[in-house]
């Protein structure tokens, strides 16, 4: 049997090496395999090139139309510089921002109480024992109506600390964020709001209660802002001025479910990012980035080096004459 098995292993080995061929006879390529077909997306070698060719350009000005309030009829077109106005949004920097800030109103004036403050004798309530009652201590003790409190709040300062340059950025971030989306409304300087005459002579002369002034000044607010889609119903509004103005911000206290009147020394971050749009003076927005460029204004000067040049404060391109009074 084991000769018959290595008979045939013999003989199978034998076919094998007849049918197989030798490396002398295996043709040899002397060109690699080209495929017909690419896999990748083709494109001309022109069209790829191109764009590296060209030479990009950022955007370094951007327009701000000024309007008249509240016929918001153009009156002047201005350029600002792209990194006052058109910064891209950060969202952690103006968290830390609005954070900053909500720190630094909290009065933290609240103070608890302990039992050596609350007043009374600090003697032993009774004996340690034979009473058959718990042993007890003072009245002072925090477990007894009336005693002091553990671990209550106490005096304390909730502020915190952000780089100066990190929130003036934050503040152009803000602007930044409501021009692109078309929600920052600049208008000339003496923003007010203008009520009838007729309404103002009957309140000088005394024949308007309190009552019949705010609903009227609450009615007239709401149409007039609802119809230039700055209601409620749109987000409300925020407007912004040098000074306080006696009509404007006496109207926006009545109606002030429509928005709220600010001067520019009580803005901050979050005002610029709670409503729906903001309207300033055109001299609130200058002097708004003027105060917060901090990170565009190197004081350093080093002898041999060129000085950086800072950025324009609002160009006048085109100033549009007023249109006649009918």
């Amino acid at each position: 049997m084991a000769g018959k098995g290595m008979r045939c292993l013999s003989e199978a080995m034998r076919g094998l090496s007849l049918g197989a061929p030798t490396c002398r006879t295996v043709p040899v390529r002397t060109a690699p395999l080209i495929s017909r077909r690419s896999m990748a997306t083709e494109a001309p070698v022109s069209n790829i090139t191109r764009s590296v060719a060209e030479q990009w350009t950022p955007i370094t000005t951007v327009p701000v139309t000024v309007h008249a309030f509240p016929t918001l009829e153009p009156r002047s077109l201005e350029t600002y510089s792209a990194k006052h106005l058109y910064l891209p949004l950060r969202r952690d920097i103006l968290h830390l921002a609005v954070v900053y800030e909500g720190d630094n109103t909290r009065q933290g004036t609240a103070q608890a109480k302990t039992r050596w403050e609350v007043a009374g004798s600090h003697r032993k309530v009774r004996p340690q024992k034979g009473s058959g009652r718990a042993r007890v201590g003072t009245k002072q003790s925090p477990i007894q109506r009336g005693g002091g409190k553990s671990h209550g709040p106490r005096n304390r300062d909730f502020g915190t600390s952000l780089n100066r340059k990190v929130y003036d950025l934050a503040w152009r971030t803000a602007l930044s964020y409501r021009y692109r989306r078309g929600e920052l409304i600049v208008t000339e300087d003496g923003l007010d709001l203008p009520l009838p005459e007729d309404f103002l002579q009957q309140a000088q002369d005394g024949l308007l209660t309190r009552e019949l002034e705010d609903a009227f000044i609450q009615k007239y607010v709401g149409e007039m802002l609802g119809a230039m889609q700055w209601g409620k119903a749109h987000g409300r509004t925020t407007f912004i001025t040098g000074d306080e103005r006696m009509n404007l911000f006496t109207a926006m206290e009545v109606a002030g479910e429509n928005g709220t009147a600010l001067q520019l020394q009580d803005v901050d971050v979050k005002d610029l990012l709670e409503t729906g749009r903001i309207v300033m003076e055109r001299s609130v927005l200058k002097e708004m980035i003027r105060q917060h460029r901090s990170d565009l204004v190197s004081s350093i000067v080093v002898p041999g080096m060129k000085h950086l040049k800072e950025p324009a404060l609002g160009t006048v391109l085109y100033p549009l004459p007023k249109s006649p009074v009918a």
